[in-house]
């Protein structure tokens, strides 16, 4: 039971990352202040994914819910 709620929290980690990796090459390519600041939106939306979802990874890991 917890492998399944375990696997969501790691497809949130990876999710977090690929916004990141979204963000940063985006940004490099972007010409108006415009995409700078969705890329930035969608950077901090990573970072705070990121966040919650190892705060919950390392509970489970407290709890011994995680293999």
């Amino acid at each position: 039971m917890n492998q399944g709620r375990n696997e969501y929290i790691k497809q949130a980690l990876e999710l977090a990352r690929t916004l990141t990796i979204l963000a940063d090459e985006g940004e490099a390519i972007c010409q108006d202040d415009g995409c700078i600041v969705l890329y930035s939106v969608i950077r901090d939306c990573a970072y705070k994914i990121r966040t919650e979802a190892e705060r919950e990874r390392d509970a489970h890991k407290a709890k011994g819910a995680w293999a």
